[in-house]
């Protein structure tokens, strides 16, 4: 028997601190022997059970009096049991035997996992996707031993006031209401969604945006289901060349390359785009693309676009199935809003308005299509809307709908620029926000300990005494 695995178990028995440590992230399956997966099931289930580590005798007892194994099996896990006990009894330092525990695991669990992959391709009947390969190896990957068990209120308040002063790693904007309404940008592992009807520039604020994005130095993925790569990269090269999109297929090869050296030279990011068809990819696509740019080209994302949610399928409902919208699409939400904590990333994505919501000149969150469960998952979730007199301003109006970054009161309505022809957004001017109804008008209560505007309660109360 393997040495470590000997320890382990020994210790899941006579060490009670080590025990409750680790417990919680082996798996039976990690254990090569059948009779040691028998003795480690028997531990759990007894610590299970009765909330203490197990003694030799009451192991040896259970066994004997186990009516599913065979008379080979509790043979065999008692002589293991008498092995284990005759090892001499020398202290171990706990958290190193932890560490090599974890280790442990993390090796036992990416073998585990090949060999399942290997499984999957030779299975002929296809009982099991190749699409889930990357998922399996992503979890083993991810193996590791957590002990944290909640926040301590009383005696975690010196971290907690770290936290509070801890800069978040955010991807900014180069807008600047939209900076201000998210306190600096988007921050890491969350899902922020963009309302608006056909046609209004749901895929424009996001081209946009990868631009913005890419101009900063930060590696973008833009995953489209809804125009060809081509397309958005010709909104983007209009974006950043400064060139209308008409001027994109008359520009001489020259003039088009020193512009773009120009670009190349300003940036260290990088920008993929990839096309799926319409309805037929999901999170699980999306994870192995992840996995394949980071094989392939050494590429890891700062930010993801996806164009667009509604029009992407689900990994956990099967298209077809008797699923209403509401359950199906907030399906979506979630899982990509799990993308975005599994790597590290804010996703942005967008949503069609309903065909009341399409000729609202004040839509709200009822005005979402097909769920309601998108904007109950959304981290950050506004609107664009358009009407004849902004598009003769070259305007569009952003209302916000729910923020968990800031108070939504703030700025809740403002316009900023749009430059169609060449695929742009800019500040609009403070003159222009000046007619509109809550365009910042809290600006001038202080910000409260939360960086929220300050608002007047009666009965307010004013924290215990001291």
């Amino acid at each position: 028997m393997n040495r470590l695995e000997q320890t382990i178990l020994k210790n899941l028995i006579y060490n009670d601190e080590y025990t409750r440590k680790v417990l919680p992230f082996i798996r039976a399956e990690y254990f090569s022997d059948n009779n040691e997966r028998l003795v480690f099931r028997e531990v759990f289930e007894f610590i299970h059970k009765y909330k203490n580590p197990p003694t030799h005798e009451a192991l040896v007892i259970n066994f004997t009096e186990k009516k599913t194994l065979t008379d080979a099996e509790v043979s065999g896990a008692i002589d293991l049991l008498k092995e284990i006990n005759l090892v001499k009894n020398e202290p171990t330092e706990t958290q190193w035997l932890i560490e090599q525990t974890e280790k442990f695991c993390q090796d036992k669990a990416i073998y585990n996992a090949i060999m399942e992959s290997v499984g999957i391709l030779d299975d002929k009947n296809g009982k099991k996707a190749k699409g889930e390969i990357p998922k399996l190896l992503s979890d083993a990957l991810g193996v590791t031993f957590n002990n944290n068990v909640g926040h301590d209120y009383i005696n975690d308040s010196d971290a907690r006031y770290d936290s509070y002063h801890q800069v978040e790693s955010r991807v900014r904007f180069d807008l600047d209401l939209f900076n201000k309404i998210t306190k600096g940008g988007l921050p890491v592992k969350t899902l922020n969604i963009v309302l608006a009807g056909t046609g209004v520039g749901k895929s424009l604020f996001m081209c946009h945006m990868s631009a913005a994005a890419l101009a900063q130095g930060l590696n973008v993925l833009y995953i489209t289901m809804e125009m060809a790569e081509e397309k958005i990269a010709e909104r983007i090269d209009a974006n950043l060349l400064n060139i209308n999109l008409n001027e994109l297929h008359t520009i001489s090869k020259d003039d088009y390359s020193r512009k773009f050296e120009t670009v190349k030279a300003k940036t260290n990011g990088k920008l993929i785009i990839k096309e799926y068809p319409t309805a037929a990819a999901s999170v699980l696509h999306f994870r192995a693309l992840i996995n394949e740019l980071q094989l392939k080209k050494n590429f890891t994302p700062h930010i993801i676009f996806v164009d667009y949610l509604n029009i992407c399928t689900s990994a956990r409902v099967k298209p077809g199935a008797n699923v209403n919208t509401y359950s199906y699409i907030k399906s979506i939400a979630e899982e990509l809003r799990g993308l975005a904590v599994e790597n590290n990333v804010p996703i942005v994505s967008a949503t069609q308005t309903t065909r009341s919501g399409f000729t609202n000149s004040d839509p709200g969150l009822e005005d979402t299509s097909e769920s309601f469960g998108l904007p109950a998952t959304a981290d950050f979730m506004f609107a664009l809307v358009t009407n004849e007199e902004l598009e003769g301003l070259n305007q569009i109006l952003v209302k916000q709908l729910k923020n968990r970054y800031s108070d939504p009161s703030y700025y809740k309505r403002f316009v900023i620029g749009v430059d169609r022809a060449k695929m742009r957004l800019y500040d609009a001017e403070v003159s222009a926000q000046n007619d509109l109804a809550d365009s910042g008008q809290v600006d001038d209560k202080p910000l409260n300990s939360f960086g929220n505007r300050e608002r007047s309660y009666n009965n307010k109360f004013e924290g215990f005494k001291v």
